[in-house]
């Protein structure tokens, strides 16, 4: 059965080339185009949507307010058309806390011929986000900062790498703010445009008790500092004398992604191998399955997230088939997990 989608978006020429991408693909079906929420409204009554292309900047009742109210009332997925300014990037990482479970990025000129140029990856996450979990509310207490660890964990060896993609942002936030700021140095990849990197990065260096920015080429890995690969680049670790640091490239993409998980991943299992606890979370396709195998291999610790408490369990999914997760937990145990071993492996238990 095809996947129904409403388009709620004021701008007549998003409305038409969102129609035009979805009506030529045979499993989607197009259920209507609202102008603005309270239309939208009477839309979603009457054609109970799969999911909901929603736009930020809408007459009478903007996105993040109808997201609001959507969600508390009547749950259904919803893809974010995002624009690439800061402004535009606030607001997606906003609606991705209320709950939607992707974004698409309106390109910042040529729109018709850019939307087109994206059709494909257009449909991929209408579909994705249609089978999509909804995420889950989580409580106070699972999000709050932890006590400060009685056991150090300070160290320059061990690092800790985490990859996500579609859900990612909310579950590497959930999993940082289980981190005391003297945890190991960590660092990230996940699936988003230029633009949005930097205003993610700071956004959590707010939220968590860490020092989190994007990363710049020749970083250190400290403790206590997260490290967030740039939107359009893949982010390599390589040893340097007694540290390590990060190298920023422009190479070709690996697994559809710049950057990508794989390509962190592999790089850290080359050079940092017993020193790595890394953990693979939600995300649609397959990157970061095999760089997660390569860490196992070289004697890293290795996480995947749980089915059940995925949004998308796709690149979890894939490791474990591949036997590339020592461990399968949900998000809530994760940061622990990381920690735990982080100890036992400082104090000789290699794992």
């Amino acid at each position: 059965m095809a996947v129904k989608v409403l388009i709620v978006d004021d701008s007549a020429l998003i409305r038409s080339l969102l129609k035009d991408i979805i009506q030529h693909d045979p499993e989607l079906q197009l259920v209507g185009a609202a102008p603005d929420a309270f239309v939208a409204r009477d839309l979603i009554k009457q054609h109970s949507p799969d999911v909901i292309t929603l736009d930020v900047e809408m007459p009478r009742m903007d996105g993040l307010t109808f997201l609001d109210k959507l969600m508390k009332g009547r749950p259904t997925p919803v893809l974010m058309i995002s624009s690439l300014t800061e402004k535009g990037s606030e607001a997606t990482l906003r609606a991705l806390e209320l709950g939607a479970i992707d974004f698409i990025a309106k390109p910042r000129l040529g729109i018709a011929e850019g939307m087109q140029a994206y059709a494909e990856e257009i449909c991929a996450k209408l579909k994705a986000a249609a089978r999509a979990r909804l995420p889950r509310a989580r409580p106070a207490a699972a999000t709050g900062a932890p006590a400060m660890s009685s056991a150090p964990l300070l160290s320059t060896e061990k690092i800790f790498a985490i990859g996500a993609s579609t859900g990612g942002t909310e579950a590497i936030k959930e999993v940082l703010l289980g981190l005391p700021p003297d945890c190991p140095g960590t660092v990230v990849t996940l699936h988003m445009p230029p633009g949005f990197t930097k205003s993610y990065a700071d956004r959590l260096d707010r939220q968590t008790r860490l020092s989190v920015r994007e990363a710049r080429d020749g970083d250190r890995i400290l403790p206590g500092h997260v490290l967030l690969a740039p939107g359009d680049y893949h982010m390599e670790v390589q040893r340097s004398g007694a540290n390590y640091v990060v190298r920023l490239h422009r190479e070709a993409a690996v697994n559809g992604h710049r950057p990508a998980v794989d390509v962190m991943f592999n790089s850290l299992a080359r050079c940092a191998g017993r020193n790595l606890i890394a953990a693979l979370l939600t995300g649609m396709g397959k990157d970061g399955a095999r760089g997660l195998q390569a860490i196992r291999q070289a004697g890293g610790h290795t996480v995947a997230q749980d089915e059940a408490t995925c949004v998308v369990y796709g690149m979890p999914r894939e490791a474990v088939e591949l036997g590339a997760a020592k461990e399968v937990l949900p998000l809530e145990r994760i940061a622990d997990s990381l920690l735990q071993q982080a100890r036992q492996s400082g104090s000789g238990n290699r794992v």
